[in-house]
C-alpha cells in the first residue's frame, strides 16, 4: 500500500512541540500527511485504550467464536443492548458444532429482539461450513474469513486481528467517523471507494503483536469519545492534538456523508385474534423481508375496526391495541393495531394462519421487532 510504504521510508514519529495539546502547534500541524497524523498519536491511541476500554464479555479472551459472534452481533446495534443477546446465545450456541447442528427456527428464536435476521441466518450457514471444512473453527486467514456468508471486511478484519493477531484493518463507521476527523477527508464515507481508502490508512497503525488492540482502540474511540449522533468529547480523544476536524472547526461537516433515499411508508393493520386462550399467527413467505419469520395477522393499510372486522369476516367487537412503527432500511411500516376476542372462528381467515398457545408463542415462535409493540400489549393483557 502507498501509505504504508510512505510511513515505512519515513524517519519515525514526527517531534511535537512542547506545551498544552493543542496549542503551539501552527503550520507543523499543517504540514502532517494524514498517515503521519495517525502515527503521531499511535501511543496515546493505546494508553487511552488500556485505561478507558468497557468491561465487555466477549473482550475477556481471544476465542474467535465469541469474537465472531459479537461483531455480528454488534452490527446495527449498540454494546450495551447486545449484552443480554450474547450471554443467551452463547447459553444455546456455545461453539461453532452447537451452531450448526441446531435448526434454523430455533436459532431465529433465539435471536429475537436484534433484528436484521439475515445476519442469523448467514451465522448459521457460515456454521455448516466451518462444521464441514474447518473443523469447527473460524480460519486464521483474513482471505479465508472474507470468504465466508456474512463476513465482510470490517468483521474479517476484527475477527484475524482480535482472534489471530494478524494485521488487518477493521474499519466499521466509528472508525470511519474517527478517521475521517482526523484527517479532515471530505469524502463520502458511505462509498465504497472511501472505505477501502480508509482501511489502507489505518493500516500503517497496525504492527504483529498489536493489532487487534489497536483496532479495538479505534473502535471504541468512536463509540464513547467520537461518537455517533452527538457531539464528540474532544477533550478526551486520543487524537486531540492532530485531529484536523477540530482544528480547523469542521466537527458538525465531518464526516461527510450523502442523503439517503427517502423511505417509503406502508400502512398496516394488525390483529391479534385470540380463540380459546390462543393467538392467531402465521409464517412469512421464505423470501422478502422477515422472511420465515412469525406475524401476527396483518391487512394492508390502515382500517378501522368495523372495516378490520369485516375483512375476515367476523362481527366481534374490537379493542384498540394501539399505534407503532418500525424502521427498515428502505421502508417504514405504519400500524394500527386491534384485539379481537373471538368465540368462534371468523369466515375469512387466511389459510395459513394457525392458533398458538401464550407459551409457545413467547419461547418457540420467532416474532420480529417490528411487531414489539403488540407483543408487549398481549403480555400485558395475558402474560
Amino acid at each position: 500500500m502507498d501509505m504504508c510504504r510512505e510511513m515505512t521510508e519515513s524517519p519515525g514519529k514526527p517531534e511535537m512541540p512542547g506545551g498544552k495539546p493543542g496549542e503551539g502547534y501552527g503550520d507543523f500541524m499543517e504540514e502532517l500527511s494524514a498517515p503521519m497524523r495517525l502515527l503521531a498519536s499511535r501511543e496515546a491511541l493505546l494508553l487511552w485504550y488500556e485505561e478507558n476500554k468497557r468491561d465487555l464479555p466477549w473482550r475477556r479472551d481471544r476465542d474467535a467464536y465469541r469474537i465472531w459472534i459479537s461483531e455480528i452481533m454488534l452490527q446495527q446495534t449498540r454494546a450495551a443492548a447486545v449484552i443480554p443477546y450474547y450471554f443467551r446465545f452463547m447459553e444455546h450456541f456455545p461453539s461453532v458444532l452447537a451452531l450448526a447442528s441446531k435448526d434454523e427456527e430455533e436459532l431465529l428464536k433465539c435471536w429475537e429482539g436484534l433484528g436484521y435476521y439475515s445476519r442469523a441466518r448467514n451465522l448459521k450457514k457460515t456454521a455448516v461450513i466451518l462444521a464441514e471444512r474447518y473443523g469447527g473453527k473460524l480460519p486464521a486467514s483474513y482471505r479465508e474469513l472474507l470468504a465466508l456468508p456474512g463476513i465482510g471486511s470490517y468483521t474479517a478484519g476484527a475477527i484475524a486481528s482480535i482472534a489471530y493477531d494478524i494485521p488487518a484493518p477493521a474499519v466499521d463507521g466509528n472508525v470511519l467517523r474517527v478517521l475521517s476527523r482526523v484527517t479532515g477527508s471530505r469524502e463520502d464515507i458511505l462509498k465504497a471507494s472511501t472505505k477501502k481508502k480508509m482501511e489502507e490508512l489505518a493500516s500503517v497503525l497496525l504492527i504483529k503483536g498489536e493489532a487487534g488492540t489497536v483496532n479495538q482502540a479505534l473502535i471504541e474511540t468512536g463509540a464513547v469519545v467520537c461518537i455517533p449522533n452527538g457531539q464528540p468529547i474532544c477533550a478526551e480523544c486520543p487524537f486531540f492534538s492532530v485531529c484536523a476536524a477540530r482544528e480547523k472547526g469542521l466537527i458538525g461537516q465531518i464526516p461527510v456523508k450523502a442523503p439517503k433515499k427517502k423511505r417509503k411508508i406502508e400502512e398496516k393493520t394488525v390483529l391479534l385474534l385470540r380463540y380459546k386462550d390462543k393467538i392467531a399467527i402465521r409464517k412469512r413467505s421464505g423470501d422478502g423481508l422477515l422472511a420465515s419469520l412469525y406475524e401476527f395477522v396483518s391487512l394492508s393499510g390502515k382500517l378501522t375496526k368495523e372495516e378490520a372486522g369485516e375483512a375476515i369476516g367476523t362481527d366481534a367487537a374490537a379493542v384498540e391495541a394501539g399505534e407503532a412503527k418500525h424502521i427498515f432500511s428502505h421502508v417504514e411500516w405504519h400500524m394500527c393495531g386491534y384485539l379481537i376476542e373471538l368465540s368462534r372462528l371468523p369466515g375469512r381467515l387466511p389459510e395459513d394462519v394457525f392458533f398458538a398457545e401464550w407459551e409457545e408463542l413467547k419461547d418457540r415462535y420467532p416474532i420480529p421487532n417490528a411487531f414489539s409493540a403488540y407483543r408487549k400489549f398481549l403480555e400485558e393483557r395475558f402474560g
